[in-house]
């Protein structure tokens, strides 16, 4: 058998069996981020601009035009698949599923707002600020 067949009950060119660009998954439903518990938030997009979102954004630190509890996004991102985004029209408001960043729990880059980790212990920081200018 060549390197090129596969064997499929008869010898068939491999090229006959796959299709570029195919996707291949499993029956059944995926359930997205297994034991995360979701948090529920209400988001009214009070700009005149559709405002869209990632599903890896640091929600946190959204376009400003977005209104919603904000202390309560820090640390967490839309609980959609990878790769994904929701939309929010100008005068929309929707309620959004959100789960915390897991692994590291690193952040840099989007608006500036953390720059490093999510669970740094913003009181010590605090403290350690008021020392120097002391």
């Amino acid at each position: 058998m060549s390197n090129n067949l596969k064997e499929t009950g008869k010898k068939t060119p491999i090229y006959s069996v796959l299709i570029p660009g195919e996707l291949r998954v499993a029956e059944g439903n995926i359930k997205l981020n297994p034991g995360m518990p979701p948090q529920m938030i209400s988001v009214a997009n009070l700009g005149d601009r559709p405002i869209q979102l990632g599903s890896h954004y640091h929600f946190f630190e959204a376009n400003d035009a977005l209104d919603f509890d904000r202390i309560l996004t820090k640390g967490y991102r839309l609980n959609i698949a990878a790769g994904t985004a929701v939309r929010f029209e100008p005068g929309q408001s929707r309620t959004v599923e959100l789960v915390a960043f897991g692994g590291h729990r690193v952040v840099y880059g989007f608006q500036g707002k953390v720059m490093g980790s999510l669970d740094k212990d913003e009181s010590s920081a605090a403290s350690a600020n008021k020392d120097v200018e002391e």
